[in-house]
């Protein structure tokens, strides 16, 4: 939690403003973050200074891991976190790619577990990974990637978080992660929440003990109309102890996460948190 807290007070003492053509909003912004969570110690990165919704998070990731390319198949795990870019994303809604209704195009998930390759046939990252380290193995290239520049065309959104990078020492399985860009005080939770769960449910599976996880972003920003709610009220909170993330012990295997497992096989332990905040979010 301090980590997080440290990171806005330095982009408000900082940060420099930058016009964001996409929002149309400025961005008070820094280069370069560096977070890391204790997976190991299962102290979970749930935002105390405000009311957190975890179970979004973690369902959006589940739905990566199935790669789901669609905003209702988010909805129906519980989350409405790709409502907006699917179906409100101006340029979304007039590219040709588009499907209709909810459709994501190739974004995320289906990246992660069917890139594309020149020559045919598609690619499962997440299947690679895996099944290496079940088997003990780190070719040093246990790599989740999102980010595919070729396809930008064909999707909503740009990965912000795009690769996940995953490093097996003896028993013990580590996670870097990547993010080119980050809404601190909306969306840093999210992605808190979702690298930390990511090492847990892969150490999990493939049936070693969880380590560190590093999570390392270029651009940490705060749009304008977050400002004033993040440094007058949010960080002036005091914050309260981490609570624990409870993942059921019978998710056993990349089936499992694809087939029967939903929110209330996760479960989130000890956690007091402040009033939420209603942040703008922007899309």
């Amino acid at each position: 939690m301090k980590q997080y807290l440290d990171l806005c007070q330095r982009i408000i003492d900082e940060g420099i403003w930058v016009e964001n053509e996409r929002t149309g909003k400025r961005c008070l912004t820094i280069i370069n973050a560096d977070l890391s969570y204790d997976v190991a110690a299962n102290k979970f990165p749930l935002i105390t200074t405000r009311k957190s919704y975890w179970k979004a998070a973690i369902a959006e990731l589940l739905g990566y891991i199935r790669g789901y390319d669609n905003a209702a198949d988010f909805r129906k795990l519980g989350t409405k976190t790709w409502d907006a870019n699917a179906n409100d994303n101006l340029m979304w809604l007039a590219s040709p790619h588009r499907k209709g209704d909810d459709d994501m195009g190739r974004v995320y998930g289906v990246q992660g577990r069917s890139w594309a390759k020149p020559d045919g046939g598609h690619v499962d990252q997440l299947r690679k990974l895996v099944d290496n380290l079940s088997k003990g193995l780190d070719d040093r290239g246990e790599i989740l990637s999102f980010y595919n520049p070729g396809e930008f065309h064909l999707g909503c959104l740009r990965p912000c978080m795009h690769t996940h990078n995953f490093s097996l020492l003896g028993d013990t399985l580590y996670l870097t992660s990547y993010q080119r860009s980050c809404d601190v005080p909306l969306g840093l939770n999210f992605n808190q929440i979702q690298v930390f769960t990511l090492l847990a449910l892969v150490a999990q599976i493939t049936g070693h003990k969880a380590g560190t996880a590093y999570h390392k972003i270029v651009n940490a920003h705060i749009y304008e109309d977050q400002l004033a709610l993040m440094r007058d009220v949010q960080i002036k909170r005091e914050p309260y102890e981490s609570p624990q993330l409870e993942i059921n012990p019978n998710i056993k295997s990349l089936e499992d996460l694809e087939t029967w497992v939903t929110m209330d096989d996760f479960e989130v332990v000890g956690y007091q948190h402040h009033d939420p905040i209603d942040y703008p979010f922007s899309v």
